[in-house]
């Protein structure tokens, strides 16, 4: 049984451990809203830029389309783009990210494909490195970045397009975690090359007066400037969705944490006042049957 002295000692550890978890939740929620607002604004313009990109490739024909919209006609090569934290502490949002990641690696390698990885964050790749470290071609840290910005994203746009254009890989995969509240963030895999571009068939029939759209320059000039943009935007949505989750994990597991410790200080308390109220009766019992020896 422990003494008084350890229980002591052990309160006043998860004392300590609790303020810097309720520090680090405060924090957080600080963080969150600047991060969470920063999210949802990028979304509309990610969703119009890829309308209008369905609308521009609906109007090209499959023979004269770009190589980062059609893709190069092989699938031997991917590439997995894996964005996660450069810090822990925030529960399973680095680990659900890297178990998307893996599943999608083993699954294309159980196919007979090749997988090369990038890693933007280094808990991603602590983690991919234990099984894919000959794969993995490249981390980018983005330690110490405040807030994440469009100028931190185009070089890893640009240099996934790079690699493209050098022949290393075929297609190319966004992983991250969209966020949805505070409670909830979901593991996300988007195609980024060849781009993805959702396209409604049905659109002219049901909307009844479909507009009609002149482009100048001429819309294989747009699609040009248009397609590689696209790819550094959805990578910036991919880290500002990403940095929102981060706080929003990091709260929730901050606050779980909180409440362990205000827990375990109830029972740690409990167990030194039976200890102390032991003891006491103890020394009682020898005083009073000293007492009566003599």
């Amino acid at each position: 049984m422990p003494s008084l002295k350890d229980l002591r000692n052990r309160i006043s550890s998860v004392k300590a451990t609790q303020k810097i978890t309720k520090a680090m939740q405060m924090v957080a929620a600080a963080k969150l809203r600047r991060a969470q607002q920063a999210a949802e604004a990028a979304r509309p313009y990610a969703e119009r830029m890829e309308s209008v990109l369905a609308n521009l490739a609906g109007g090209i024909s499959a023979g004269g389309a770009p190589a980062l919209l059609s893709g190069n006609g092989k699938d031997d090569t991917h590439l997995l783009v894996v964005a996660t934290a450069e810090r822990g502490l925030c529960g399973a949002f680095n680990s659900s990210i890297v178990r998307l990641a893996r599943e999608h690696a083993q699954r294309l390698q159980g196919q007979g494909k090749s997988v090369k990885i990038l890693c933007i964050g280094k808990k991603g790749y602590d983690q991919l490195r234990r099984q894919f470290e000959k794969d993995i071609i490249e981390l980018i840290e983005l330690r110490g970045l405040r807030q994440i910005g469009f100028e931190n994203a185009d070089p890893i746009g640009k240099k996934v397009i790079r690699l493209f254009e050098e022949g290393q890989f075929d297609v190319a995969t966004l992983f991250y975690s969209r966020f949805k509240s505070v409670i909830s963030q979901i593991p996300t895999a988007l195609q980024l090359i060849p781009a993805q571009i959702p396209v409604n068939e049905n659109a002219p029939a049901a909307s009844g007066a479909q507009a009609a759209y002149e482009y100048e320059p001429g819309q294989d000039e747009i699609l040009a400037d248009l397609l590689p943009r696209n790819i550094s935007v959805q990578i910036f949505r991919g880290l500002l969705e990403n940095a929102a989750s981060e706080q929003g994990a990091r709260m929730s597991a901050m606050d779980s944490a909180t409440r362990n410790a205000g827990d375990m200080i109830k029972k740690q308390t409990m167990q030194y006042n039976r200890s102390r109220q032991a003891m006491i009766t103890k020394e009682l019992i020898e005083i009073i049957s000293g007492a009566e020896a003599l």
